[in-house]
């Protein structure tokens, strides 16, 4: 293993050593894959594309984050890329270079932003290309949407890589979960259920990894060996975020599957469940829900770690219900987008 490694690093080394135009737009692509993003940017474009897409990108994007953070645990004795400055691996070239994005404390395999993005995005990327099969008998036509999608993950991948955050093995390895994920749960992305669903799904998904967690703490696994490591070596304390703990990602993935239940049953969905919206409003809609979350997202945190993680709950709960119902309710509120009567 340690020559795969070794061959990784001099991957990052080539990466690095091309145009410096290209950090800025390696650190880009890498934000934009952040999982973050599914519940911010990609689930409220999709849901004003199509709601049946919308949920499905919720549903699987949490549900791979869970997988994600479970699959790390049991897969702890993979090296995240602060273990080549523990072993003496790394050149002095990949010591100089270290960014805020790749101080991240979770263990290293698979890629959580190639895994959980890609299958995330795949609903969307099902989405166009039965749209372009409906549209041309082109074979090229049908395929660019899939075509498009490889493309990006392969990009968010040499991304992740630049920044120290991945080994090339890892990011492969977070690309196949990805695609594989998206297909077999896009078939099993469950339809509008009773309120007690969703208050299950969330505690299932809390409390099955928090029990596993401790699980293995009790079994001498040493679990959280990874986060030592970033704050051993990362040249910026300020750069170790709580949010990309695994226990961050346990907290959205729980809250936005009881938001979406809690919005879902909203009196303001109900008004407007029957509502079929032109594209312009559409449109109005996803900027407006984007720039909500936006904003929502950049509220600050309090340092009190129990009072940062109940403030972080409350957030991605309310999320699903900006989207579902409160910017729609808004905007079809407002006199210009309500029907105008018929004249005698």
């Amino acid at each position: 293993m340690e020559g795969l490694y070794s061959s990784g690093v001099l991957f990052a080394e080539v990466l690095q050593s091309g145009p410096p135009w290209l950090e800025g737009f390696w650190l880009w692509v890498s934000f934009l894959a952040d999982p973050k993003c599914v519940f911010i940017v990609f689930f409220p474009l999709a849901y004003f594309l199509e709601r049946k897409v919308g949920v499905a990108v919720l549903w699987i994007g949490l549900i791979s984050e869970w997988l994600n953070i479970v699959a790390k645990w049991f897969l702890f004795g993979e090296r995240p890329f602060w273990w080549v400055y523990e072993s003496g691996l790394s050149s002095e070239k990949v010591l100089l270079r270290q960014f805020p994005v790749s101080c991240e404390t979770g263990p290293g395999s698979p890629s959580g932003h190639c895994m959980i993005t890609g299958a995330a995005l795949w609903p969307i990327v099902t989405a166009f290309t039965a749209l372009a099969t409906r549209h041309s008998n082109s074979r090229l036509v049908r395929l660019t949407p899939f075509m498009i999608y490889f493309l990006l993950l392969l990009t968010v991948g040499l991304s992740r890589i630049f920044i120290l955050a991945h080994f090339p093995h890892q990011v492969l390895g977070g690309i196949t979960a990805g695609a594989g994920l998206g297909w077999k749960l896009a078939a099993c992305v469950p339809a509008e259920r009773k309120l007690s669903f969703y208050v299950a799904a969330a505690l299932a998904l809390l409390l099955s990894a928090t029990g596993l967690y401790w699980g293995m703490v009790a079994l001498g696994a040493d679990v959280d060996w990874s986060i030592r490591l970033a704050t051993k070596w990362c040249s910026n304390p300020e750069w170790i975020r709580l949010d990309t703990r695994p226990f961050s990602s346990l907290c959205r993935d729980a809250a936005s599957a009881l938001g979406l239940g809690l919005a879902t049953h909203s009196s303001l969905y109900a008004q407007l469940r029957q509502e079929r919206p032109g594209w312009k409003q559409r449109a109005a809609c996803a900027g407006l829900a984007v720039a909500a979350l936006h904003c929502l997202s950049a509220v600050g945190q309090p340092e009190n770690i129990v009072l940062w993680y109940c403030l972080s709950f409350l957030k991605y709960a309310s999320f699903p219900g900006v989207v579902v119902a409160l910017v729609p309710w808004l905007l079809h509120s407002l006199p210009h987008t309500q029907p105008r009567p018929r004249a005698d």
